[in-house]
């Protein structure tokens, strides 16, 4: 195993702070961080003897009645028990180990707050919050429904996050959790300012808007709440985004050569590159574009080039689809804030098809991953979502776009430097980590933005073969060594498991019924 992760891992207990459990029963509950480095029984009946990795009912941190009964009926439908056995351990792991606290707001006790943690990272991240609650929306049908106040509160949450401090991406808990903030140690020069007893992190991830918005759409699509937008800090969150977007729209000169002084820059102190901005913080020169600035990716690394296509990509989608939210609302300038969101993303959607569309290397047009609308174009992709191979994903196009099928097959071969290759698994990796770590999560998202069954059924057999029997989706793995891998407990990339598999259960049912055991060779 490595121990290379996103930060220096904080483990602690995951305690039920959503159960019944007496607090008695909660001391006695185990290390989650621990817990999940085990085998623990029953192993399940297949060739992977895959730990079974579920806390038990009263150490749990949120019970779902919808997601409970959506693993009870999968078992039908499952016929593989290591499939299923990955599907019961991964789907409900956010549920089970990351949310932290749940509460009401200070100054108004009808606004519902979520803590939800990463994982191994006791801090809450705009973007993987919203990745870790996102595959519930398939159990959420009212308002009324237990998971649906988990979808406010962390709605809720992220909304005050993005007003305090819309540049940084991780934050403390609430002060109403009356948990105690661990303060992050490392020296950072950051403008604008912060309060580290609010912020955790502040790496300028432009997913984290896209993030929040997309589960703002996916909460109201599923429950059709509109209510709920117009009570609490939603709208001003918006505000918040369009403000902070605009800001980084500006390009690095002015027209008459000057300096723009910059809304953002970023310096640490550390030991990789991509931990801190070039040019005493500021990144490389960019030019007007149309397009928003992310100086990180969603892999909290640095840019290259500030203007990120996925990100942008995501932001436009789902300015652009929650839109309609803003525009039903009665609150005072609501209107003008619908049609504000609709112009952003039909701008940074018209500067992606005239920057972010290049020749590739074989010749045909393809997303680049980042430009700076100089003409400097990165080609590759991350296994991060946002990414190039995730846009239908994201419902920014569809499988059939011209111009995303000649970037697939770009992603997904020796062209994208970051295509990792071998016996246990291929995937799309990251220079977050290292040359052939490949990431599961690209495998996931591969067979959701895939209609070829082979591929599918390629890409569910890897990801099994990956998991070294410990049943959980890990960060990374070698794709010549399962037992070479980083993050045993990284609940977005569980839940992004679980979701594919409630995807497969709708689209191709068929598929599930498969077995996936390992191919025997017998030797003569």
């Amino acid at each position: 195993m490595l121990s290379i992760g996103r930060t220096s891992a904080l483990l602690f207990a995951a305690l039920p702070v959503a159960s019944s459990a007496s607090p008695a029963s909660r001391s006695s509950c185990p290390n989650y961080g621990s817990y999940s480095m085990a085998r623990n029984e029953p192993l399940s009946s297949g060739a992977y003897r895959l730990a079974y990795q579920r806390p038990s009912p009263e150490c749990r941190t949120f019970n779902s009645s919808g997601v409970e009964d959506a693993i009870k009926r999968m078992k039908d439908e499952i016929y593989d028990p290591d499939l299923f056995r990955l599907f019961e351990n991964t789907l409900p792991n956010t549920l089970d180990t990351a949310v932290k606290w749940r509460g009401f707001a200070a100054n108004n006790t009808d606004e519902e707050l979520a803590f939800i943690i990463t994982g191994d990272i006791n801090a809450m991240w705009i973007r993987d919050s919203a990745n870790q609650i996102a595959p519930y929306k398939a159990v959420l049908r009212k308002k009324s429904d237990d998971i649906a106040s988990v979808f406010r509160g962390v709605i809720n949450l992220q909304a005050r996050y993005l007003i305090i401090s819309p540049y940084c991406n991780a934050f403390h808990p609430p002060p109403e959790s009356g948990m105690r903030p661990n303060i992050n140690g490392a020296l950072y020069s950051v403008t604008p300012p912060y309060d580290k007893e609010i912020v955790f992190t502040c790496n300028f991830e432009l997913d984290d808007f896209g993030g929040f918005l997309q589960l703002s759409h996916d909460y109201y699509s599923q429950t059709g709440d509109l209510d709920f937008f117009g009570k609490f800090q939603w709208t001003n969150a918006v505000q918040s985004i369009l403000k902070t977007s605009r800001d980084m729209q500006q390009p690095t000169y002015a027209e008459d050569g000057t300096w723009n002084t910059p809304s953002y820059t970023f310096q640490s102190q550390t030991m990789t590159s991509s931990g801190t901005l070039a040019n005493n913080g500021i990144g490389n020169p960019v030019n007007y574009t149309g397009m928003v600035q992310s100086p990180f990716r969603p892999s909290d690394d640095s840019a290259l080039y500030n203007f990120q296509i996925p990100a942008n990509m995501m932001l436009s989608r789902y300015l652009a689809s929650t839109a309609a939210i803003m525009e039903k609302l009665p609150n005072e300038g609501a209107a003008g804030l619908a049609r504000e969101m609709r112009d952003m993303a039909a701008e940074i959607r018209d500067a992606i098809s005239r920057w972010g569309i290049v020749r590739g290397p074989a010749g045909d047009r393809i997303f680049a991953y980042e430009v700076d609308g100089f003409g400097g174009v990165n080609l590759m992709d991350d296994a991060n979502v946002p990414s190039l191979l995730s846009a239908p994903l994201l419902g920014y196009l569809g499988l059939d776009d011209a111009v995303y099928r000649n970037t697939r097959r770009f992603v997904l071969g020796r062209t994208n430097p970051w295509w990792c290759a071998g016996p246990v698994i291929s995937a799309v990796g990251s220079p977050h980590v290292r040359p052939g770590a490949a990431w599961p999560m690209s495998a996931i998202v591969r067979a959701l933005t895939s209609d070829a069954e082979t591929e599918i059924v390629t890409a569910i057999r890897e990801v099994l073969a990956s998991t070294d029997g410990l049943g959980l989706i890990h960060e990374s793995v070698d794709s010549h060594d399962a037992s070479r891998w980083t993050r045993q407990w990284f609940t977005w990339a569980n839940g992004l498991f679980g979701q594919l598999i409630l995807d497969l259960a709708e689209r191709k049912p068929h598929l599930l019924k498969e077995s996936f055991q390992p191919f025997l060779i017998h030797k003569s």
